[in-house]
């Protein structure tokens, strides 16, 4: 059991409209004088790539850009980006864009300054050593890895979503500038934005670090339930509840936006220092075998899977029901709890999140090889507040279906 517990960030993070101003001079005072920018083409076209290199064109003389980023990248797609890279020589690499880029930009300084496979640091504490300096600037609001120690990459080949998880992945400095979402589209704003609202309910519904049960020496990257992720993730909820619905349904709502970018930024600061479980063990295969985004996978498995778990954390969904708005006053909790799962079913409707797993292309007959997939991973599994059987996963891809 582990008694204590810890708390990590980016190293530096600079919020509100602006704030990509202050890229240049924080480039050049960590001393990068050639930096890669990863980003993709859509951000390109639409003028956002130019946002960012106008204040880094007067401190750092070379500008190398990858615009070949995609949706939850695959281990193919990092191979591009690291010879891009090795071609480049880099002494700094700048992330613009939804999670998959920073994802993409995390791995390539991780392969740019360790070498070997993307394979071998797969999984948990993998990584050697710090990487090079990576500089985030994210345009989405969801996905919070502008302050993670985690990148979620596609394997082709198996059909599952698999993750690189270290603190020497967190960013040297996260610049959340709310006006670079504005553009995202309203899909992209919905799916990223529940996926902020997963990270935080995995998160404070989460085993507690004292109950989390380790081998002698390990130091797990998601050390389960504390104090300090509680009061971000509780704040990252209610900023979903407040923000999300607005932000997908008026793009140019700043207030909106701005409470979103911060939801994601918390949202992230509270599932990389606790854990994420059983929603996204469930999503790795899913969005592996039919390519939906990380968020709405999430976000459409997150109300069967808070179902399944209400049982022991009655009154952590109480609360969270609550936070999203539902009037539960002077009921017990066991009743409040339920309002919870009512409020992200309505809020997932409100923003267009399927509602099953049959609308984006799953079958009956996928679901005994997803709950394998899914139960094999056990660094999720053992994170979850109540104990998941094989059969337990069966059951909940069926309600989901």
């Amino acid at each position: 059991m582990a008694s204590t517990w810890t708390f990590h960030s980016a190293a530096g993070i600079h919020f509100g409209p602006g704030a990509v101003e202050q890229l240049g001079p924080l480039a050049a005072k960590h001393g990068a004088s050639k930096v890669m920018i990863v980003t993709d083409a859509t951000l390109a076209a639409a003028g956002i790539v130019d946002r960012v290199t106008a204040p880094l064109d007067k401190t750092i003389p070379n500008i190398e850009v990858f615009t070949g980023g995609q949706p939850e990248p695959s281990l193919d797609l990092i191979e591009q980006c690291v010879a891009q890279a090795c071609a480049a020589e880099p002494d700094a690499i700048i992330a613009i864009g939804g999670g998959s880029n920073i994802d993409l930009a995390k791995v390539t300084a991780l392969r740019f300054t360790h070498g070997g496979s993307t394979r071998d640091y797969l999984g948990e504490d993998q990584v050697p050593g710090p990487i090079m300096p990576v500089f985030c600037l994210p345009t989405t609001a969801g996905s919070g890895s502008e302050v993670t120690g985690s990148a979620v990459l596609t394997d082709t080949e198996n059909q599952i979503k698999v993750a690189i998880l270290s603190n020497f992945l967190r960013p040297r400095v996260a610049l959340i500038d709310p006006q670079l979402t504005i553009s995202c589209p309203p899909k992209v704003t919905a799916d990223s934005g529940i996926d902020a609202l997963v990270h935080a309910i995995e998160a404070y519904t989460a085993v507690d670090h004292t109950d989390l049960q380790i081998a002698q020496g390990e130091q797990p990257v998601f050390p389960g339930r504390n104090p300090m992720g509680d009061m971000v993730a509780a704040q990252c909820i209610q900023l979903v509840g407040r923000h999300l619905a607005d932000a997908v349904a008026r793009p140019n709502d700043l207030p909106a936006r701005e409470g979103m970018a911060l939801a994601a930024t918390l949202g992230g600061l509270a599932f990389s220092n606790v854990c994420v479980a059983l929603v996204h063990a469930m999503e790795y295969p899913l969005g592996g075998l039919v390519h939906c985004s990380h968020g709405q996978g999430n976000g459409l498995l997150l109300p069967y899977v808070m179902r399944f778990n209400l049982p022991t954390r009655i009154p952590e969904f109480a609360r969270v029901a609550q936070w999203l708005g539902e009037s539960t006053g002077g009921q017990p909790d066991s009743d409040a709890a339920q309002h919870a799962v009512t409020a992200v079913e309505k809020l997932n409707a409100r923003i267009g999140i399927p509602k099953s797993m049959s609308e984006i292309g799953v079958k009956a007959s996928d679901i005994p090889v997803l709950a394998e997939k899914a139960f094999g991973i056990k660094r999720l599994m053992r994170l979850n507040p109540r104990t998941v059987a094989l059969n337990d996963i069966v059951n909940i891809y069926q309600q989901a279906l």
